[in-house]
């Protein structure tokens, strides 16, 4: 039953326009993150390791994913559920033997999937264009791969959180003002403590995941708290089961 669900949620996204929003999210992240090659100075600094032009444009990366990123997956969550809201959707899904609950799971598993593709594209297109700038410096697998990583759990919770809100309020303007607050705290989060954004999830933990920093000496490494990432994974996972298990039971 769920299978063919997310098939069907797969189908409805040709009509829905998930793509382009999602291909909106990819190109609005790696426009800003090229601004980092406007930077000036930085196409001379493409060959020396002590200007770490990786790490300038991981930077820009992590900046341009906590601006671009809060306000399009609500609008790609507020997509995938307006219809159901409009066209009696959730009454036709219990009457056929999927409960609203299950249905939310199958919307998140099929667009779940589409986020997880942007966010991984993103990366690799950021990744494409440093290399086409001309950076000869060894490239930071690790680092790069950990934030890659990273943004994917906190995109993924984040658009579990719109998708339920979505579902549970028929005025979609809501989780779009929801969205437009989020790149608020997001961008507040950057100049926050790291406790202070750890009590700002998800939002915040866009910030906690930011690989890197710029100071008078330079871009500098940090260390960013993958363990509390990997938990915000889970314990976002686990209240979007239990609320939609709630949901489950709603009379639609």
């Amino acid at each position: 039953m769920i299978g063919r669900a997310v098939a069907n949620e797969f189908a409805k996204m040709r009509r829905l326009r998930v793509v382009p929003v999602a291909a909106a999210m990819t190109v609005g992240v790696v426009a800003l993150s090229c601004y980092a090659l406007a930077a000036p100075g930085f196409l001379e600094s493409v060959d020396d390791p002590a200007a770490r032009p990786w790490q300038w444009l991981l930077g820009n990366m992590a900046l341009a994913v906590l601006l671009v990123s809060p306000v399009l997956l609500a609008v790609l969550a507020s997509r995938q559920v307006d219809i159901e809201h409009r066209g009696g959707g959730w009454l036709l899904s219990q009457t056929s033997g999927l409960a609203p609950g299950a249905l939310c799971r199958a919307k998140f598993a099929a667009s779940g999937a589409v986020v997880v593709a942007a966010t991984l594209a993103q990366s690799g297109l950021v990744a494409a264009i440093g290399g086409l700038a001309g950076i000869t410096v060894a490239f930071p697998v690790g680092q790069w791969l950990g934030y890659t990583a990273s943004a994917v759990v906190v995109n993924l919770v984040l658009f579990a959180l719109h998708l339920w809100l979505a579902a549970r309020t028929g005025n979609q303007l809501v989780g779009l003002g929801v969205g437009v607050l989020g790149v608020f705290v997001a961008v507040s989060g950057t100049g926050m403590s790291t406790g202070v954004a750890h009590l700002l999830p998800p939002w915040g933990y866009y910030a906690l995941a930011v690989p890197v920093d710029v100071r008078e000496t330079g871009v500098v490494s940090l260390d960013p708290p993958y363990l509390s990432v990997a938990a915000l994974g889970v314990v976002g996972g686990a209240l979007f089961l239990f609320a939609t298990r709630l949901f489950d039971r709603r009379e639609v």
